[in-house]
């Protein structure tokens, strides 16, 4: 399997290293408007990375308005005349204040969407998105990185919706957005790394439980309370570092 050079020049998340070659092609005229992307498993062999990367860079070229998927057919290329200009950038997460902002974004679009989540999902959603949080608990065990398996979680709710803006939104979203990867809300919240990790996830089993049974007000309340959880340690890493 061979590994694209472009990759390697790229020390962040697998996905966004995808997203970045994929576009610079686009851009670049390599790939034209209207051209079908290569299938995922041809993109997974060229980058050396897993089906869930690949979509997960999908999502991002998506909401960045690059490709457009049809259903059964394939992903197409836009080009980059229709590209939105709404973005959030690095520059943008800058302060606790800022994670905040976008936090307060997340509450308003993933409430309603677990709630959708609870109405539509199917069992291939319900699987996907207990994969993610068995990944997360083990990684937490094993004190591995969570984030991705974090952003999966609620990136899978998001597709259960079975509207793909709510999936192309998060996708574009990203890990960026995962609080704990712009602050130590861990430290924020007083205790040991794994503990809060572990109660984080017990957040995650109650949203994904009112799924299950199919309880859109439960999952709405459920997700408003996981998200309201880490505006309020967020809160208290602002109040922490002031002090």
């Amino acid at each position: 399997m061979n590994v694209s050079p472009a990759l390697s020049r790229r020390p962040r998340t697998l996905a966004v290293g995808v997203v970045d070659t994929l576009s610079e092609r686009i851009r670049s005229g390599k790939l034209e408007a209207g051209a079908k992307l290569p299938t995922e498993a041809e993109i997974m062999e060229e980058f050396g990375v897993s089906r869930t990367v690949v979509r997960e860079a999908i999502s991002k070229l998506q909401a960045a308005g690059l490709v457009r998927t049809r259903h059964g057919v394939g992903t197409f290329v836009v080009g980059v005349v229709d590209a939105p200009t709404f973005r959030i950038d690095v520059e943008q997460l800058a302060t606790v204040r800022d994670v905040i902002a976008v936090l307060e974004l997340r509450i308003s679009l993933e409430t309603e969407a677990a709630a959708l989540a609870a109405v539509r999902r199917t069992e291939d959603n319900l699987a996907a998105m207990r994969e993610a949080l068995d990944a997360f608990a083990a990684a937490v065990e094993s004190e591995g990185d969570t984030v991705q398996h974090d952003f999966r979680f609620h990136l899978e709710i998001a597709r259960a919706t079975q509207n793909p803006h709510f999936s192309e939104l998060m996708g574009y979203v990203g890990t960026l957005l995962i609080p704990r990867t712009r602050v130590n809300t861990a430290r924020a919240a007083d205790t040991a790394r794994q503990e809060y990790l572990r109660r984080v996830n017990g957040e995650h089993e109650s949203i994904i439980n009112a799924i299950t049974n199919q309880d859109p007000e439960g999952a709405r309340a459920a997700m408003r309370t996981h998200l309201a959880n880490s505006r309020e340690r967020l809160r208290r890493a602002q109040t922490a570092a002031a002090s």
